[in-house]
């Protein structure tokens, strides 16, 4: 593909029909491919030629889909999984095992938490979580001799923390680790985290990249700007005796860590998407950027609106220049950030619970990020497992309510909650 602009690389890259192909991205609903000889498939397992044995590992739908949000992001390789989740876990699980740490920066999801602080714990992995507004110095007390790794979010879900990446790229760097960004919240519409240190990049792609709710997923996506032969990662490093030998530093050179990712985790954990879900996703993402936009001026008008609503305790927006994180929203993201916005009511958990009780276009749903406008209290919910301890440190107050903010027309979208207030 030419150098385009990201905009037409949501609908131009990753497929590329040949003479009287599909003009769509077909759907491979394959689970196995046939070759002519045993000496083809042999080269396909060396990783000698290209191509797909099995879906599990890849599949023509999912590696167009990959191969376009590679591109987007500005990474060299990209792996879809199942969920966002098994995102998150394989990109750990890749460079971490037991005996190893890893910091975490507090203002993550809580599902990622619970993952890191239970899962992952009995895994034999140790988790430090940070606040992600600490100072290098501060963050340099928590690393260890065994520190494999830093993780944060670009847009914390819901606390909307904006992670310093550059700071953060700056420590793990120093201390000779890769960082981690879910660039979930923002996509590479609004940040690459790549052009600013970041490592690998996940995305639970169920959200924005989506858009409409419809298919779960994830991606990892590879920089391949890591040294990962210095001497702290021998699973990359030296010999996999479970695929061949292969030293993935020598035989893959920038691709070692998506490469292993795949043939060594994807599959033993099998946590690949379905050539549909594919199909879907890559729908979603040819409208990305156009969406994005409308998500981002809907919720800056939404929040406008709140902040001067005298209902309204409090609002947390980055776009807002009230915000705490205005600048370094202004420095990662210029655009525009995300269209989910979170915000208390006067009267606490009761009001807040009340007014959610009393939208009509906007919906109850356990889901964040697509084209309809939902809300929940995530308290209760999402982050329900966390004690009063942890949510303090994700930024989850009793009265929060997060709303993400869909791309209807945006004065509906205000008069929904006005006639909900006005049940207060």
């Amino acid at each position: 593909m030419k150098n385009y602009h990201i905009n037409t690389k949501c609908i131009q890259e990753g497929y590329a029909p040949k003479n009287g192909e599909s003009r769509v991205l077909p759907i491979y609903q394959s689970t196995t491919y046939k070759y002519d000889s045993s000496e083809h498939v042999g080269k396909l397992f060396d990783l000698e030629e290209e191509g797909f044995f099995y879906t599990r590992l890849a599949n023509p739908t999912v590696d167009c889909v990959e191969r376009k949000i590679a591109a987007l992001e500005g990474g060299i390789g990209a792996m879809c999984t199942s969920s966002g989740q098994a995102a998150s876990l394989i990109a750990i699980l890749n460079i971490c095992g037991s005996g190893d740490h890893m910091i975490s920066s507090a203002a993550i999801y809580g599902g990622t938490t619970n993952l890191f602080a239970v899962t992952l714990k009995k895994l034999g992995v140790e988790v430090t979580f940070v606040d992600p507004e600490a100072s290098e110095e501060e963050l340099q007390k928590a690393f260890k001799e065994n520190t494999k790794l830093i993780f944060a979010e670009t847009l914390a879900n819901p606390a909307l923390v904006v992670t310093d990446i550059e700071k953060f790229a700056t420590i793990a760097h120093k201390n000779g680790v890769p960082l981690i960004i879910d660039n979930t919240f923002a996509t590479p519409i609004n940040c690459r985290p790549f052009e600013f240190g970041a490592d690998i990049v996940v995305h639970s792609t169920s959200k924005y990249m989506d858009g409409h709710a419809v298919a779960l997923g994830g991606v990892i996506v590879d920089s391949g700007n890591f040294d990962w032969d210095n001497g702290k990662f021998p699973g990359l490093s030296t010999p996999d005796e479970s695929y061949h030998g292969m030293i993935y530093t020598q035989a893959c050179g920038r691709s070692a860590y998506i490469v292993k990712a795949r043939v060594q985790l994807m599959r033993d954990l099998g946590s690949s998407p379905s050539p549909n879900s594919a199909f879907l996703l890559n729908l979603g993402l040819e409208t990305l950027h156009l969406r994005m936009e409308r998500h981002c001026s809907n919720a800056l008008t939404v929040a406008k609106w709140l902040e001067a609503n005298d209902k309204i305790a409090w609002v947390n927006y980055p776009g807002l220049k009230s915000n705490k994180y205005y600048n370094l929203a202004q420095k990662y993201m210029p655009n525009g950030t995300c269209g989910v916005i979170s915000f208390g009511v006067k009267g606490g958990r009761e009001a807040a619970v009340k007014l959610m009780d009393n939208l009509k276009l906007a919906a109850i749903v356990v889901h964040v990020a697509d084209a309809r406008t939902s809300v929940l209290h995530p308290a209760s919910t999402t982050h329900r497992q966390l004690t009063d301890e942890q949510l303090v440190s994700a930024g989850v107050a009793p009265d929060l309510i997060r709303m993400s903010i869909g791309i209807e027309y945006v004065e509906d979208i205000i008069t929904d909650i006005e006639q909900a207030l006005e049940q207060l």
